[in-house]
């Protein structure tokens, strides 16, 4: 899909709009995990989550190749829309995004905020996406899919930055929604010419990847309930999935308490805000911990971007709130 020197391209391009994030050892979390846990912050872009970087490279293209374009469209539930709206915007391009209706209200407000046209349609991603192609096709804007090589080049560049700087990582747990994150993983790991294992996670109710990988092909699926909308994909692409099924070693499956979980974690070892998607890898970690004794983990945190009603809903339940503070 590209080689080491067009990676190291993309990241000149990313850092023209950003600093790289941060990547961490914390030792509360290595105590949690029984290994060394090292975490990459993709919460901490303009965005708060790692897609920034593949909007940035898309766009960059578009103007120098593609620059009597009439504008972008494209569908998302928050990240991805953000990254288009956020690039579109340093680079002075139009851009429509459509989200399906009880989507995220702040991701919303975000995408307008850097200056996207927002449509809400359908009762899923997967209904948002197509309304939204038919939308380019009736106006004759240029489509972005969540898949493409110029994302993954782009996100591809925080696991440049993570694997210059911890190479001795020995297993690295990432996230899917559409695919981008993991397999930008998997192609910078093979360009450096790592052993890192590299380990997908989805969620239980939004297994599409887990189940195209099992089945060697790519499987659908009628709905994806999770509350962690980062990885809320029933249908799977299929240029990802060759990507995963050849360099994964396997794809673990986490429910939405094992995720809550993993973001009441983060709060209280790290002190960063994760949303579900981003704490999926530390929750699969977690339940895979008795693999993972005295080995070096990464955690792909991959955004912070979690409604304040979601937090208090879904994690903020089970937290105790003490009655008083002894100073």
């Amino acid at each position: 899909m590209f080689d080491l020197r067009q990676l190291e391209q993309a990241h000149a391009i990313v850092g023209a709009a950003m600093p790289p994030t941060p990547a961490y050892a914390w030792p509360l979390l290595s105590e949690r995990l029984g290994a060394t846990a090292i975490v990459k912050h993709e919460n901490h872009t303009p965005i708060g989550a790692f897609k920034v970087r593949g909007g940035l490279v898309y766009v960059d293209r578009l103007k120098r190749e593609r620059s009597d374009t009439a504008g972008l469209i494209s569908a998302t539930r928050g990240n991805h829309g953000q990254s288009l709206a956020f690039a579109a915007s340093r680079y002075g391009v139009a851009v429509t995004i459509y989200v399906p209706h009880g989507n995220s209200a702040e991701k919303n407000r975000a995408m307008r905020a850097f200056g996207a046209d927002l449509v809400e349609h359908g009762e899923d991603f997967q209904a948002a996406r197509e309304e939204a192609e038919r939308h380019a096709r009736r106006d004759g804007l240029e489509f972005v899919p969540s898949f493409h090589p110029d994302l993954v080049m782009g996100v591809a560049t925080y696991a440049l930055e993570l694997l210059r700087k911890f190479g001795d990582i020995d297993v690295l747990y990432v996230p899917i929604g559409q695919g981008s994150g993991i397999c930008g993983c998997i192609l910078a790991r093979d360009l450096l010419g790592l052993a890192t294992e590299i380990v997908g996670v989805q969620s239980t109710e939004a297994p599409s990847y887990a189940l195209s990988f099992a089945a060697g092909m790519v499987v659908s699926t009628n709905s994806s309930n999770t509350l962690a909308d980062g990885m809320a994909t029933r249908v799977p692409d299929p240029d990802a999935l060759a990507i995963i099924r050849k360099g994964a070693s396997r794809i673990v499956q986490v429910s939405d308490d094992e995720v809550a979980a993993a973001i009441r974690a983060y709060w209280t070892d790290t002190h960063n805000l994760s949303e579900g998607a981003g704490a999926a890898a530390l929750a699969a970690a977690m339940q895979e911990k008795p693999k993972l004794r005295g080995k070096r983990v990464g955690l792909i945190l991959s955004g912070g971007n979690i409604d304040l009603e979601l937090f208090h809903r879904w994690v903020g339940s089970d937290i105790a709130v003490p009655q008083s503070v002894a100073v």
